[in-house]
């Protein structure tokens, strides 16, 4: 497949990993230019909606549970943005009800699993699965248990092999190339959140940025970020309530050159009144995300000239 970037460069989808239950459905998809247009991609890991009726019948509430769940239609903000900008672009169409790419391969509640014959004790719970949602989720504030019966071991198993794996080794190479080319990548997690609410005498944040608390992220890129929505006089937070998660520490490195910040986004900037369909707000969303990422853009190429600039004196010398 191939699609057009604002600059006329050719844009390339790839197609990988598939979803069990659905054969021949890819798992995600990758949308990038050759040579890139920019040293930024976009991951889109939340908002996947293909949901084979093995899942789906599982499932206690499996409307109410899925929209909960998902980022709700930030994939195709990260699509139209990536069109724009010329960013390359990551894209999960799994659900993650089956799967959260968010997640290590670990952090599993298994008491959510059928008992294996003859073993003692089970692992150890994960750190974000004690709160129910882990690797796959299992309960939902205000919604209760997901799922209708516990899982089998091999379908984590299937889950892991051809969702999770190829996703990140796929984000670990588009970075890298990035990289390899720029001198410096920076990677935007796109996530999207319910409304915060007011939680003081300002109006509450539309975005927040998270960087894990200063380790993902150069500090002048961060610094940029916060700059640009104050320009726009759109309030944002800095690592309150979501400071980033696995995808962040994983493939984050500072020190080599690859910076990663999650984004959140208040659905009801872009989405209707029911939270559910694209509303009148998702264009103006689309150029704001749009003028982030450029500008963002701009900066972590300097800093990849000047990585390249310091490497070729310490060669010289």
């Amino acid at each position: 497949m191939a699609d057009m970037s604002s600059d006329g460069r050719e844009m390339q989808a790839d197609e990988l990993g598939s979803i069990p239950g659905l054969p021949g459905e890819a798992a995600f998809t990758v949308m990038s230019t050759s040579p890139s247009a920019l040293p930024v991609l976009i991951a889109v890991p939340h908002a996947g909606r293909a949901y084979p009726p093995s899942l789906t019948d599982r499932m206690r509430h499996p409307r109410s549970a899925a929209l909960r769940l998902e980022d709700r239609y930030a994939d195709l903000l990260g699509e139209a943005v990536a069109k724009a900008t010329g960013a390359a672009l990551l894209v999960a169409r799994a659900p993650r009800a089956m799967i959260d790419l968010n997640r290590a391969s670990d952090d599993v509640d298994w008491d959510m699993f059928e008992p294996r014959r003859g073993e003692r004790a089970a692992p150890k719970i994960g750190p974000r699965a004690r709160s129910g949602l882990g690797l796959i989720p299992r309960r939902i504030h205000g919604l209760g248990e997901i799922w209708k019966r516990r899982h089998a071991h091999g379908d984590l198993t299937q889950r892991i092999a051809m969702i999770h794996t190829p996703y990140h080794d796929r984000l670990a190479r588009e970075l890298g190339d990035l990289r390899g080319r720029w001198g410096a990548a920076l990677l935007v997690d796109l996530h999207s959140m319910p409304p915060l609410g007011l939680r003081g005498p300002h109006p509450p944040s539309e975005f927040v940025i998270g960087d894990r608390f200063g380790t993902s992220c150069h500090g002048t890129l961060v610094a940029s970020a916060f700059g640009y929505f104050a320009q726009n006089r759109r309030p944002a937070a800095h690592n309150r309530p979501y400071a980033g998660g696995y995808v962040l520490d994983r493939h984050a490195g500072v020190d080599d050159g690859i910076h990663a910040l999650q984004l959140e986004v208040d659905r009801s900037s872009y989405l209707d009144g029911d939270l559910t369909e694209p509303g009148p707000g998702f264009n103006a969303m689309v150029v704001l995300l749009s003028g982030l990422v450029t500008t963002l853009a701009a900066q972590v190429a300097d800093l990849g000239r000047s990585v390249q600039d310091h490497g070729w004196a310490d060669a010289a010398e």
